[in-house]
């Protein structure tokens, strides 16, 4: 079976884009990002949402995600991607490394952001709840976990090196 790409899967703020780039990086490989595709097509993600939906956002996340897996190299995938089933049987011909935060840590993260989902008054809460909800789906579909809560990211992203690395020679 060729897993042709390493995808980073996991709930907002665990920092799948930055610890992505720098994974793609130091292996040599492509970065891509499907939330920055959808928003590179359609416009900013709370604009779509308002102006559009919840569900044209996962329809256009759905063909940005299907593109990256096809594209291969280092892919991270928006934190509820990983709900369409047609990715979860996609994922299975690939690497899947989960990125973990405890809720803590991504309190920092996420204050103040302008990311749809986490509107309202608590962002924190409805993170903690979005998580525990998609939690389930993270750890079916992961080969590996790496929490990204302690230390330099650095050390996060050499792990997932080291074990893509190790992935390959086998």
């Amino acid at each position: 079976m060729t897993r042709c790409a390493l995808v980073l899967i996991g709930p907002m703020g665990a920092g799948k884009t930055s610890v992505g780039r720098r994974v793609a990086k130091a292996l040599g490989r492509r970065f891509y990002d499907s939330d920055i595709a959808v928003v590179r097509e359609h416009g900013p993600m709370d604009t779509i949402f308002a102006e559009h939906g919840e569900p044209a956002f996962r329809a256009w996340e759905r063909e940005a995600v299907a593109t990256g897996l096809a594209r291969g190299g280092v892919v991270s995938l928006g934190g509820g991607a990983v709900l369409n089933p047609d990715t979860q049987r996609d994922l299975a011909r690939h690497r899947v490394a989960l990125l973990t935060v405890e809720p803590r840590v991504v309190a920092a993260r996420v204050a103040g952001t302008d990311r749809p989902l986490l509107g309202g008054d608590d962002a924190l809460a409805r993170w903690e709840q979005i998580f525990r909800e998609r939690e389930p789906v993270y750890r079916q579909l992961a080969d590996r976990t790496f929490d990204t809560s302690h230390g330099p990211l650095q050390h996060v992203v050499d792990a997932i090196v080291t074990w893509a690395r190790e992935e390959e020679n086998e």
